[in-house]
């Protein structure tokens, strides 16, 4: 079990919000459309860090607990570029102005890591308090996986979401954007913008992640400062990545599926350590292995989808769904069944 003392949580917080603080005045004291140059420099700069992070903890906690965090590190980071598929299809949904897409994401960042934070407390204290959540978390990975895999050809609903519903039927609405305003005042009275709409589709989006992304990362460790670091190093560079991938996301036409057999690899690695902890017979999967497979997974959905729009150009990425949309199911039970 990994001792992590007060002051170490207090500091590696400390850390991270400085950073999100640094983001967030950026974002708030020059807004611009950020180009590929600036968005290259932010990307190698959060990867930077959080390889250097790794590799300090690694030397100081041992190789086993580096190990865990940088497969941790990976999942997060290969399921926050399904994150940006959705944020990309919420920015076209709503065609939010690029100068205002950056204070958008950096509010989805740190929306994310509050829930997250909120879900790793919680996901912790169950999984020491009943060890059958290891195969409850495993089959809810499953059960993911086999979802997006069905529906790996779909983009989600925005529209859909219901936060957004309930909010176009309470809340008084400008028809176009006002500035960086999430309320502005019209005929005397206050009404709300369509950037609040945008935030809320975020903030819904971000909560739908965390249910699936804190369960794939206890997979591959059970430390919550692991975990918690995992993710925080992951979403840290998700808006810079935004920028500098968004161009590039439609051509990573397997991701959706690579996600799905990640998802469904860690689901059997948690259901198998389920079983070891009633029998030690039960194999274990061990943590080199699973960023070894994760790796391979990702490398090979990555060349795949190069391979596949150079050989068909019209070929396009989804950002994958949990559910078949009610308008789609209805077409399909007037035609053949989908295969």
């Amino acid at each position: 079990m990994l001792e992590i003392s007060t002051a170490v949580w207090v500091l590696t917080v400390g850390v991270i919000v400085g950073l999100l603080a640094l983001d967030l005045s950026l974002a708030a004291a020059r807004p611009h459309a950020v180009g590929f140059r600036e968005a290259a420099a932010w990307s190698l700069y959060y990867i930077a860090v959080a390889i250097v992070f790794g590799l300090v903890f690694a030397a100081w906690a041992g190789g086993e607990y580096g190990a865990q965090y940088f497969a941790g590190y990976v999942v997060e980071k290969s399921l926050s570029v399904d994150n940006l598929f959705v944020f990309a299809v919420i920015m076209t949904t709503f065609a939010v102005p690029e100068e205002h897409q950056h204070k958008v994401l950096t509010f989805g960042i740190i929306v994310a890591l509050i829930m997250r934070a909120v879900f790793i407390a919680i996901g912790a204290a169950l999984l020491s308090l009943f060890s059958f959540m290891f195969l409850v978390f495993g089959l809810l990975l499953l059960w993911t996986a086999v979802q997006l895999f069905r529906h790996r050809n779909e983009d989600p609903e925005v529209q859909d979401n219901g936060i957004v519903r309930l909010a176009r039927r309470t809340l008084p609405l400008t028809d176009e954007y006002v500035g960086g305003k999430l309320l502005t005042r019209l005929d005397g009275r206050v009404v709300a913008t369509p950037l609040l709409l945008v935030l809320l589709a975020i903030g819904g989006t971000d909560l739908l992640f965390a249910l699936d992304s804190i369960p794939a990362v206890f997979g591959v460790t059970q430390e919550p400062y692991l975990v918690f670091v995992a993710n925080a190093f992951a979403l840290l560079g998700l808006r810079a990545l935004y920028f500098l991938v968004k161009g590039l996301l439609d051509r990573l036409v397997y991701l959706s599926t690579g996600l799905a057999l990640i998802l469904a690899f860690i689901g059997v690695k948690l259901v198998l350590h389920w079983g070891h902890t009633i029998d030690d017979r039960v194999p274990e999967v061990p943590t080199w292995l699973s960023l070894t497979v994760i790796l391979v997974i990702l490398l090979v959905a990555t060349v795949a989808s190069v391979i596949k729009v150079r050989r068909d150009p019209t070929a396009r990425a989804h950002a994958g769904s949990l559910r078949q949309h009610e308008h789609e199911g209805e077409a399909a039970a007037g035609s053949s069944p989908r295969r």
